[in-house]
């Protein structure tokens, strides 16, 4: 499988919580993957977006059902401070 991004972050977004999912490539070709759960809470989506920072992430995209997903689209410009992209969570933002 070609790697597209070397960082790159996976988020499962839930009314109370979410998961994310962090993938980062090493030098030797393997994968490393480290998950947290996060609650949506202002001080706990800061807390993701250092994280995410933190590990050096790129890009980031979610999963939602429902309306979950407007926290963490609402504090998206934590992402984009952070300097990560987020393509998903800009056409969940457009959509809404």
């Amino acid at each position: 499988m070609e790697i597209v991004h070397a960082r790159c972050c996976g988020l499962d977004v839930h009314k109370k919580s979410v998961v994310a999912c962090v993938l980062i490539s090493q030098p030797d070709g393997l994968i490393e993957r480290q998950v947290r759960t996060f609650k949506t809470m202002t001080g706990d989506l800061l807390e993701l977006a250092d994280w995410l920072h933190s590990l050096g992430v790129t890009h980031v995209a979610l999963e939602s059902t429902g309306v979950y997903w407007r926290p963490v689209v609402r504090h998206e410009a934590l992402l984009d401070r952070e300097g990560m992209k987020g393509p998903l969570l800009r056409a969940v933002a457009a959509v809404r």
